[in-house]
């Protein structure tokens, strides 16, 4: 029975048939070790290197930003091992066309030859699929060797990442994709038609992926030009690759994290970096301007309370001026974020406090501090003994406001920095007062 998924044989062959071949598959490894950029997974040391040199492959889940090498690791493996190459992708394959799969595979095995089945974009298989490849992977039917672009620990069922060891794949450096314009031109017999400072613009417009590096030299390959071409004239003829971003994936997650860490860490210059990145990729202000303002409660707080105020009029100020001049009060925001004094203490006393309120349950109030409205109520004992805190020395009874029967709780701790220098010396008064007054505080 014909494989409809089959592409055991050489591409190259296949493509060289129907007409000119595309540079990137030209220039598709032959072997693992042309493989750039991903020693931390194909070194001699490393896990793949080794699985290979023990004899030892098991399923795999190649994690990783497009353009990296996976699809190539993947036919390249198959080859090491001689198993048989059978590729599909999770965006149009069906679960009748898994079936298929699946039977080849059996059929296959019964002759003796085992299959390594590659899965493109394997996290947009639902729950019910991806569990579909477990049998087969535990028999030995199949070797799976996933791909995706997502975090596959959020993605992926835990049955099959249990199953599977995941390699995590890394965006090409610059130095990488050097080399691949130098295959690139080994190929095509002939320099590109570039300065120094063209040939590093066109290699940062590829953005860590050496398929869209490929397809932009050839495009570059084909103009007819006289001398070589400066940056300007590059980017004129070029539209600039826009930077990897998707706003529902990890690529969202990471840098929206890069953002909060630099303005926790106090570098403005970074934290200015990482907002433009997310604006250069499409953001929505709005998004910006919600995290910004959950920053400054978080890691600024009463360190510095007009941070809060500063973050909501410059949401404000992108609502009435749009973009792009309302991206800039957010900008400001950002700067002062990063520059003020840090504390979360009162955001650790609050999650301190739910916490006690959840152990202690409907512990009712004292019955000195409830109001006593009925007869019945001041009979039993609502408002005896209350202090009016204005009628006290300093204007501080020293009661205690807590459960009856519950140890008193320290929750906010303010810390040495910004305004909270001065909430600390307030704080230290009263418990003094509350000392010398017979309520001392004790610990929850």
């Amino acid at each position: 029975m014909a494989d409809l998924f089959d592409t055991a044989g050489d591409p190259a062959d296949i493509h060289s048939a129907a007409g000119p071949r595309p540079l990137a598959d030209r220039l598709r490894p032959k072997q693992l070790a042309d493989v750039v950029g991903q020693d931390q997974v194909l070194g001699p040391e490393a896990p793949l290197g080794t699985m290979l040199a023990s004899g030892s492959l098991g399923s795999l889940i190649f994690w990783g930003p497009p353009g990296v090498g996976k699809t190539t690791i993947a036919r390249l493996l198959a080859d090491e091992t001689d198993l048989h190459f059978v590729q599909i992708s999770a965006i149009f394959t069906g679960v009748a066309d898994l079936k298929k799969v699946f039977e080849a595979a059996k059929l296959r095995r019964q002759t003796g030859r085992g299959t390594l089945l590659f899965v493109d974009e394997v996290h947009r298989f639902n729950k019910a699929q991806q569990d579909g490849f477990l049998p087969h992977m535990e028999d030995g039917t199949i070797l799976l060797v996933g791909a995706t672009t997502e975090n596959p620990s959020f993605e992926l069922n835990a049955a099959l990442m249990s199953r599977a060891q995941v390699m995590v794949l890394k965006r090409l450096e610059l130095a990488d994709l050097e080399l691949l314009a130098q295959r690139a031109e080994k190929d095509l017999g002939r320099k590109l038609p570039l300065s120094g400072v063209a040939r590093e613009a066109l290699l940062e417009m590829a953005d860590g992926d050496g398929r869209a590096l490929l397809n932009l030299i050839e495009q570059v390959a084909a103009w007819k030009v006289k001398g070589p071409l400066d940056t300007e004239a590059l980017t004129t003829r070029l539209m600039r690759r826009a930077a990897q971003y998707d706003k529902s994936g990890d690529a969202h997650f990471n840098l929206i994290s890069a953002l909060h860490k630099s303005v926790r860490g106090s570098d403005p210059d970074a934290a200015l970096y990482w907002f433009a990145r997310m604006l250069e990729g499409g953001e929505d202000p709005r998004y910006l301007a919600r995290r910004i303002t959950r920053m400054a409660v978080e890691d600024i707080g009463l360190a510095d309370p007009q941070a809060q105020a500063l973050c909501l009029q410059g949401w404000e100020t992108y609502e009435r001026l749009g973009s792009p001049e309302g991206e800039l009060a957010l900008a400001q925001a950002v700067v002062y974020l990063a520059l003020a004094p840090k504390s979360n203490a009162a955001y650790a006393a609050y999650k301190n406090a739910r916490g006690a309120a959840k152990k202690t349950g409907s512990a009712p109030p004292p019955k000195h501090i409830l109001n006593a409205p009925t007869s019945l109520m001041k009979e039993q004992g609502y408002g005896e003994g209350y202090a009016y805190d204005h009628d006290a020395e300093d204007g501080f009874s020293g009661q205690g406001y807590f459960p009856e029967g519950m140890k008193r709780g320290i929750y906010y701790q303010p810390v040495e920095r910004g305004f909270e220098r001065e909430l600390k010396r307030r704080l230290d008064y009263f418990v003094g007062l509350r000392a010398k007054r017979g309520t001392p505080p004790k610990s929850g």
